[in-house]
């Protein structure tokens, strides 16, 4: 063999070698492709932009379906966006909204198997890659580019990136780049909560295992062997289904109503029971993935003990442990459903006085508003006696909005948090881990790195205004208005001038599905137009309002008083008559629905930037 030759091969197994460890390039990197971590992917593949999703098991949707909690909680009412249109391919496949309330702990129940086709379904984009069965095992800042060290099935991987997302269930890419965050409960006197403990402490909610049963039939006993450790008093009050909301914390056993709390369709049941059932508590955060692995062997043995105890002590025996849903040796889901993670320190800290008072606090927070819940505060902490005893889901709130700057660190660039990570107080937490919240949460950091790629901006000096225009343009919520849904002609102008606080909503607590009205067919008043203008712009003329209802006319006059180029009544009845809005006269009352149109047709607040504590800049 002649040395030229032999040079040749050698170059060429170098090459061979080097494609081999070549860095992949991408715009948008996430790691997690849980609940958030996909809705993130998907919206940012569809914004155009090039998306890498490392995720860890072979599926896509985290607590939803890899976790097994294919119950949803809250935001019936409230089709956000992704959610909205999860929530239809769920309605498609199973018959209709009625095929999937199976159990009664929620509107949309599911079997977690089909959730994640689903996602996968939804995630299909040529922009939009996955690894699965992918870890990350490095990563670091140079310059403006990240630049992270994947394993992904067995083998290494290089990839550079402009946007991070950390969408891992426990914030763990915060975790391992230092980003500032919190873990536990807060001292009521660093956040202002009076419903908070005197002294901060590191409890976190309890987590559960879950399981999903199937009914073999009634002949069937799928009796599983005597799991290590089992003890029937552990589960005496399993049965007990009052719900602790209510004020009366008298005992209601009732098995059979227990059993069906997480009915899904197809004859399964999803055991995720809180009280005397499979909670447990462990914090497992800042655990290595050996001590993690071992804890939740724990854990899954502990809701081994309650399956057991339902089959033999409960007489459940036909339910047996599924095997047509996880792709896992024991048919166990292939991770735990965590309710509390790391909590960034943001730009802003979502707190419960501002969920409370949205509109009553010295910055408007809701202004920056990029996912919508409605749930109530719902801690988890009956396994663990060292918890304050607190009745958080006792707190009466309203429907809430997440800002955006509780998924963008202080001082860290090139970086977004999702997931249940993003900047919130540990009671907050309670509501704002809900599926849907999260899946908003997820399509909102979507939005936010597509934009920051797309305008070559960091997320921490991004236009607010156009991440929500592109949340808008894809249907989901800024503003929790429960009586304008996105089918609504006057969804989108409703949602802007909401998101800048000149036309308020109305928020009460209501049972387990909090509420915010915006009242479009009502009428509003001049003092109550006058004011919300003046909350917006600093520069308003004298302008007298009375408490007469406003009518084209004083809309007109109120326009003018902004400072802007004079607008007639004529003007502004013509616009109106364009809007399909009939039978107008200068002298007609106008609805709130008709006043929020010629606001945003005429002033178009929303064009005005904000930062991320909802000030004007």
């Amino acid at each position: 063999m002649n040395i030229k030759f032999t040079k040749i091969l050698v170059f060429s197994a170098l090459l061979t070698c080097y494609q081999a460890v070549a860095q992949v390039k991408t715009d948008v990197l996430i790691i997690g492709g849980g609940a958030s971590g996909t809705t993130a992917a998907i919206q940012s593949a569809r914004m155009g932009v090039k998306v890498l999703v490392v995720e860890e098991t072979e599926w896509l949707g985290g607590m939803l379906t890899s976790a097994g909690v294919s119950a949803i909680d809250g935001n019936h009412n409230m089709p956000s966006g992704l959610w909205g249109e999860f929530r239809q391919h769920l309605y498609d496949y199973y018959g209709g909204p009625k095929a999937v309330e199976t159990g009664w702990v929620s509107n949309t129940l599911f079997e977690p198997s089909f959730g994640n086709k689903t996602l996968k379904t939804m995630a299909q984009n040529p922009n939009l890659n996955v690894w699965y069965r992918s870890t990350l095992t490095n990563i670091a800042k140079e310059g403006k580019t990240w630049k992270a060290e994947i394993s992904s099935k067995g083998k290494k991987q290089s990839v550079e990136a402009k946007i991070v997302i950390d969408a891992t269930e426990l914030g763990d890419v915060m975790g391992k780049l230092k980003v500032p965050y919190r873990i536990g409960m807060d001292s009521r006197y660093d956040t202002g909560e009076s419903f908070a403990p005197e002294k901060a402490n590191n409890i976190i909610q309890d987590l559960t295992y879950v399981v999903v049963l199937k009914d073999f039939g009634a002949k069937a006993n799928k009796t599983i062997k005597k799991p290590v450790g089992y003890d029937p008093s552990e589960f005496d009050c399993c049965c007990d289904v009052q719900d602790p909301a209510s004020h009366d914390n008298t005992p209601k056993i009732d098995c059979s109503q227990m059993i069906t709390y997480g009915k899904l369709p197809n004859g399964k049941y999803m055991i995720n029971w809180p009280k005397c059932g499979n909670d447990i508590y462990m914090n497992i955060i800042e655990m290595t993935d050996a001590e993690r692995k071992k804890s939740l062997e724990k854990a899954k043995l502990h809701s081994l003990r309650f399956i057991y105890h339902l089959q033999t002590k409960l007489g459940f025996k036909n339910l047996g442990i599924a095997d047509d849903e996880f792709p896992t040796a024991d048919r166990l889901p292939m991770i735990a459903y965590h309710r509390e993670s790391r909590r960034l320190d943001g730009k802003v800290t979502l707190t419960l006085n501002d969920v409370t008072s949205p509109y009553g606090q010295k910055t408007a927070l809701y202004r920056t508003g990029i996912a919508v819940g409605d749930y109530t505060i719902d801690h988890h902490h009956l396994k663990n006696p060292d918890a304050p005893q607190i009745e958080f889901v006792k707190i009466k709130v309203p429907s809430y909005n997440i800002p955006l700057g509780a998924l963008v660190p202080k001082n860290a660039e090139g970086l977004i948090i999702a997931e249940k990570s993003i900047s919130v107080t540990n009671i907050v937490a309670g509501a704002s881990r809900l599926q849907p919240v999260v899946l908003g949460i997820g399509q909102a950091a979507g939005a936010l790195a597509a934009t920051a790629v797309l305008s070559d901006t960091d997320p921490s000096n991004i236009n607010i205004r156009a991440v929500q225009n592109a949340l808008l343009e894809s249907n989901a919520y800024l503003m929790p208005f429960i009586d304008v849904k996105p089918a609504d002609a006057s969804f989108k102008v409703i949602q802007r001038i909401g998101a800048t606080g000149i036309l308020k909503g109305t928020g009460l607590s209501y049972k387990w599905a909090n509420q915010t009205w915006f009242y479009p067919e009502l009428p509003v008043s001049e003092w109550d137009l006058v004011n919300g203008l003046k909350s917006f712009y600093p520069a308003f003329a004298e302008l007298h309002p009375s408490g007469n209802l406003v009518n084209v006319g004083f809309m007109s006059a109120a326009i003018k008083a902004i400072g802007q180029k004079e607008v007639s009544a004529t003007q502004i009845t013509d616009f109106l008559k364009q809007q399909n809005f009939t039978g107008l006269t200068p002298e007609s009352t106008l609805n709130r629905r008709m006043v929020a149109h010629a606001l945003d047709h005429f002033l178009n607040p929303f064009k005005a930037e904000i930062d991320f504590t909802g000030k004007t800049k």
